[in-house]
């Protein structure tokens, strides 16, 4: 048996042992108490009845017809005077009854030590008393009836607590077999091994805590693919740029290659840095993001204004791809808390993703509108769209549609997963809503109770 087994096991043990013994000490107290008050009861009903004879004919033949009653009984009597003199007796004086004549009552409190129990009625003529009857009765019986008290107190004591070792050692069993096994899974998920699958059907609290190391394993295995995948995507983005400038550098490097080659190659070795540079620093803002490393400041911002300066910065790339923005705001000016640093980032991120996969001549509507608890920005383009099946992973790091395309034109992937990781952090969501071939909405919601 295992030791945590041995420790609940021995701890139930003691509690039910522990309130078994004070349960047979109250319930053994109860009945020999009540017992000795049934004989004490009896005993005085007896010498009552007796007194009641005697107090209505208390001459000498009566006296004798009691005795000569108790003699043949079980008990014995003594008729004294008012002085305590003994008169008539069913059995010789003794000691002890000479001691329970100096008593007015009744006693049993003593039966462990005396011979007798023995109660005292008292005789009388009007208001004097004239006499007494005192009844006397042997412990013997008592002391019997205790003794086998005792015997079958300790065979139910004995059974009860060799079942309860028994029921402990099952409990014990069934309440750490579910542990032993979720500390199992445990072991292996910190050695990293995922594919934990704890097959618990209870539906009590350790069930549940089978559940969530089940779903903590799920979720582990989940994240260990899903690092894989980025860290092969990482690799793969890095080694395009790298391969370019490194091949492009060597060919740089001839020393009879003409100028204008040079400089064209050169060109492209720059362009390829700044492909990477933005990779790198898209990959730095994730971490910090994932670190929680930043912070959000929010300050009370006019939105239509706040987009329309942060649309300002794109207009000389909108210009050499003929394209326009479309505002549709509101008349009346509308009001979040933002992060104006970071939603401006949110913003370019998503004008650039627009811009990118937009044929010329088109257009961006910026879209913004006042509900009751909340605001929407909505940012729609008349680009190539995204496929249905693409749709649900678009916020995804470095998930690409059209990873060729992407790779040409120059995007790292990452570009929605900062906006998302962003916007979920000032409290806001974000969702992407698209048709294929004729273009793609990027909703941004934020409720005006959270103030994001």
């Amino acid at each position: 048996m295992n030791k945590l087994a041995i420790k609940i096991g021995l701890l139930f043990f003691i509690i039910i042992l522990i309130v078994e013994t004070c349960l047979f000490l109250f319930l053994y107290r109860n009945l020999v108490n009540t017992r000795v008050e049934e004989e004490l009861t009896a005993l005085q009903i007896r010498g009552d009845s007796h007194r009641d004879v005697l107090e209505k004919h208390g001459d000498e033949t009566t006296m004798e017809h009691v005795v000569l009653m108790e003699s043949e009984a079980d008990t014995d009597v003594l008729l004294t005077a008012a002085d305590k003199t003994v008169l008539y007796g069913s059995a010789d004086l003794n000691s002890d009854m000479e001691k329970a004549l100096m008593e007015p009552s009744a006693s049993g409190e003593d039966w462990k030590n005396s011979p007798y129990i023995w109660t005292a009625s008292p005789v009388r003529d009007g208001e004097k008393v004239k006499g007494y009857v005192y009844m006397f009765k042997g412990t013997d019986s008592i002391q019997s009836m205790i003794s086998r008290l005792n015997d079958h107190f300790l065979f139910i004591g004995t059974v009860s607590v060799l079942l309860t070792i028994i029921a402990v050692f099952f409990l014990s069993r069934i309440v750490t077999k579910p542990l032993l096994k979720m500390k199992e899974a445990t072991e292996r998920l910190s050695a990293g091994d995922f594919t934990v699958k704890l097959q618990m059907h209870r539906n009590d609290e350790l069930g549940e805590l089978g559940a969530s190391i089940q779903k903590l394993a799920s979720d582990l295995e989940h994240l260990k693919q899903e690092r894989n995948e980025f860290l092969a995507s990482i690799a793969h983005e890095l080694r395009t740029p790298l391969t370019y400038i490194k091949g492009y550098a060597d060919v740089a490097k001839r020393p009879e290659l003409p100028p204008a080659e040079r400089s064209n190659y050169l060109t492209i070795l720059s362009e390829q840095t700044s492909s990477l540079s933005r990779l790198v620093e898209d990959l730095f803002e994730l971490a910090r993001m994932d670190q929680l490393s930043f912070h959000i400041e929010k300050e009370k911002t006019e939105i239509r204004s706040f987009l329309r300066k942060t649309v300002e910065q794109v207009q000389a790339v909108l210009a050499d791809k003929k394209m326009e923005v479309v505002e549709d705001f509101p008349e009346d000016k509308v009001y979040l808390f933002i992060d104006l640093a970071r939603f401006e980032q949110v913003t370019l991120n998503i004008l650039d993703n627009a811009i990118r996969y937009s044929e010329e001549n088109s257009a961006i509507t910026v879209k913004v509108r006042e509900e009751h608890h909340s605001v929407k920005i909505a940012f729609s383009d008349e680009g190539i769209g995204i496929p249905e099946k693409d749709l649900p992973h678009v916020f995804d790091r470095l998930y690409r549609v059209d990873k060729s395309r992407s790779r040409h034109s120059g995007g790292t992937g990452l570009g929605l997963a900062i906006v998302k990781e962003i916007v979920e952090a000032a409290g806001g969501t974000v969702r992407a809503e698209s048709s294929l071939g004729k273009g793609t909405s990027i909703i941004i919601e934020f409720q005006k109770e959270s103030k994001a």
